[in-house]
């Protein structure tokens, strides 16, 4: 009996709050026309970086799975015997940072840059082959680390029957310092949209503060607490950021849906092992639980800042 008493005034605390929070999304919906701008402008606010960070993570993954990023070319010496090249081309394959090897031999070479080049009549003139083996070498390190890749390269420059390396790694660079670039314009971004939201949230706050100001003299008179009147605009506040991240999670999955066929098209024609992700557990995470965050915050800046102005006459 006495542990019954013991959790009777929790369970008294539940309910109310229970309460409160239907009160709350009910008052919302006595109000469709306000609360959907309201909502659909917190929703655009939270897209927009979600947006943004779903294409960067994408591209990301793009260059990663394209087979042609940061590939190395070790070009043999011309009295490289073709034993010797498959041996290094067979060693160089069991290192861990390599991903794939193929070795081309100096015919194969000649074959394809007689089918590519369009002098197929001038080449047959040699007396003979210009071309030396090559080892093409596909590091793990892709798109993001270029740094390792160049440390491998180096390496692979003092083997004996390597003449010379070649990588194309400029644009790895590029498409490195750019994708950082971007994330930290993401975040800045995030960043000023999250307080745009806050603002939005704390200015609809005080605009039910001030529609209820009567009720909040009356309530005060009969001796509710600040906390007791502070409840129902914090849930509204959690409703409308719940809400907003949901109707942000709808635009960003209708952006996806909008925007995955063509680019798996594109990825057909690059022979692109390539998959559409449309949500990671982050933005997810961040829609779901960020966003009721953002909703409280907002609502609890309104509410300290004007409620303790109304007090009865």
């Amino acid at each position: 009996m006495s542990l019954f008493k013991h959790f009777t005034p929790l369970r008294i605390l539940l309910a109310h709050h229970l309460q409160t929070a239907l009160a709350s999304l009910g008052r919302l919906s006595r109000n469709p026309a306000g609360s959907l701008m309201t909502t659909a402008v917190i929703g655009i606010a939270l897209a927009m970086p979600a947006g943004l960070h779903l294409i960067l993570s994408n591209l990301q993954l793009l260059s990663d799975n394209w087979d042609g990023s940061s590939s190395i070319s070790l070009f043999l010496k011309k009295e490289a015997p073709e034993s010797g090249g498959r041996r290094l081309a067979e060693r160089i394959g069991e290192m861990a940072e390599v991903s794939k090897v193929k070795f081309v031999t100096a015919d194969e070479s000649l074959a394809e840059f007689r089918r590519f080049s369009g002098f197929d009549d001038v080449l047959g003139l040699l007396q003979e082959n210009p071309l030396p083996a090559v080892v093409l070498i596909q590091p793990k390190e892709q798109g993001g680390n270029p740094v390792s890749v160049e440390k491998l390269v180096e390496q692979l420059k003092k083997e004996a029957l390597v003449d010379h390396a070649q990588i194309d790694l400029e644009w790895v660079k590029r498409f490195a310092a750019i994708t950082r670039i971007a994330q930290r314009g993401v975040l800045i971004l995030a960043g000023l949209l999250s307080m745009a939201v806050l603002l939005v949230i704390g200015n609809t706050i005080r605009l039910e503060i001030q529609n209820r100001h009567e009720e909040i003299e009356i309530t005060k008179l009969i001796g509710a607490t600040n906390a007791f009147i502070r409840r129902p605009f914090l849930y509204s506040g959690f409703w409308f950021g719940l809400l907003g991240g949901l109707f942000a999670l709808l635009l960003v999955l209708l952006s996806a849906f909008l925007i995955q066929e063509p680019l798996l098209q594109l990825t057909i024609l690059y022979n692109s092992g390539f998959t559409f992700s449309a949500l990671d557990s982050t933005t997810l995470l961040g829609f779901l639980v960020g966003s009721p965050i953002l909703g409280l915050l907002g609502a609890a800046i309104a509410v300290g800042r004007h409620l303790k102005r109304i007090e009865p006459a």
